[in-house]
């Protein structure tokens, strides 16, 4: 008997889920969708929360059937945008795919044929003509794309929408229908894309897909929700030192939510945690650093979630540095300044940055702030530069 708790679990949305109930209880195994469009290099934890619901179909036997937007990433999604996406080129999505599929390999199940099927959609997207394009945009109204809410705030605001942005979710409509998806999973903010798919799929005379949403993470910010383009990112094939430290730097505010939807506890372990942190009974900073071993075991391993607990106390607990630091070869002026430093070394974009970070104390030399602008040769070759709390390079004179 499948496990319908678990496919459940965390899910935002199920539509319609009386007949998700029903299909699970027939015990045949589903076509599970998920599109993702190499719009970026790295899989985040963002992107992880979805494919680890995907993960849970295979695990009961459902296939999951991966839809590489290869042709859809070019067009670009606008869902949640107040503005056009920059269309990204062939050679960058092609660059993108092959680092995400690298990704989706941590989480997926993936050496089993009857578990996977991964698609590319430039594989039947590409290949239509002027006449089935004309068709596909028959099945869907302007009024029908004005009730997606990002669309209509633009409209109202007299803000352009390009014919290329309605589009798009007829495309990935056109996924389902290629694929005779059973179920589409997608973040909460794909529902309105996914349910056209359904629409899509009724109108060309298939089995309408059932949609499943879940919630978007938040990012290391606290605030907006987990981008590369934003930079609060966590990604899944960071190294687990990094992973940590990245975990560590997050609001206490977010921890329920990276603990519900970036970890594997069950919902009556969290719910354990979330009520200690309210009560007092558990501190934040042993709850946080459980959190980071908890996500560094996930996609490394126990040893290595240990090993990055103690790097990071090396490096923030005891004021140590990093085991192995880039080293960077200083100019040959003396006295040294270090903004040009900074900017050279790419640890800030510039050197009025460098200015800043250096009045604020932001920048040390072994753990201490630098006294000022401008240090000897002496002060600075073998030692260990520091900007924030990641950031490192050894002053060297020579390569």
């Amino acid at each position: 008997m499948a496990n319908i708790d678990l496919l459940l679990q965390g899910a935002d949305k199920v539509v319609p889920e009386e007949e998700f109930r029903a299909r699970i209880a027939e015990g045949n195994p589903l076509r599970v969708k998920l599109g993702m469009d190499p719009t970026a290099p790295k899989v985040t934890l963002g992107w992880a929360v979805v494919l680890r619901k995907l993960r849970h179909f295979q695990e009961q036997g459902h296939k999951a059937v991966l839809i590489v937007g290869d042709f859809t990433a070019q067009v670009g999604d606008p869902s949640g945008l107040s503005e056009t996406r920059k269309r990204l080129t062939e050679a960058e999505v092609r660059s993108y795919a092959a680092n995400v599929l690298e990704g989706f390999k941590k989480v997926l199940i993936w050496d089993d044929d009857d578990l996977l099927e991964v698609r590319y959609n430039s594989e039947w997207l590409a290949k239509l003509d002027m006449g089935e394009v004309l068709a596909l945009t028959s099945k869907m109204t302007l009024a029908q794309m004005l009730e997606r809410d990002d669309f209509s705030k633009r409209h109202a605001a007299n803000q352009p929408i390009s014919m290329m942005e309605f589009m798009y979710p007829l495309l990935q409509g056109m996924d389902s229908v290629a694929v005779d998806a059973d179920i589409e999973l997608g973040g909460s903010d794909q529902l309105w894309n996914n349910l056209v798919g359904r629409e899509l799929m009724g109108r060309y005379d298939k089995r309408p897909q059932m949609v499943m949403t879940v919630p978007l993470l938040v990012g290391t910010d606290g605030v907006q929700k987990m981008s590369q383009s934003l930079g609060n990112y966590i990604g899944v094939d960071d190294e687990p030192a990094d992973m940590f430290g990245k975990v560590m730097s997050i609001p206490d505010e977010a921890m329920e939510q990276y603990f519900r939807l970036a970890t594997g506890l069950a919902p009556d372990e969290v719910d354990s945690v979330v009520a200690g942190l309210a009560d007092g009974s558990v501190h934040p900073g042993d709850t946080k650093r459980r959190l980071g071993r908890e996500i560094v075991a996930l996609y490394h391993d126990v040893d290595a979630a240990v090993d990055a607990e103690a790097a990071f106390d090396r490096v923030f607990r005891e004021k140590d540095v990093p085991e192995e630091v880039d080293e960077f070869v200083l100019p040959d002026d003396d006295p040294v300044w270090l903004p040009g430093v900074l900017k050279d070394a790419a640890l800030v974009k510039s050197s009025s940055e460098g200015k800043r970070l250096v009045a604020q104390g932001a920048v040390k030399i072994n753990g201490e702030a630098v006294p000022g602008e401008e240090l000897t040769r002496a002060d600075l070759v073998g030692h260990v530069l520091q900007v924030g709390k990641r950031r490192f390079i050894r002053l060297v004179e020579t390569a």
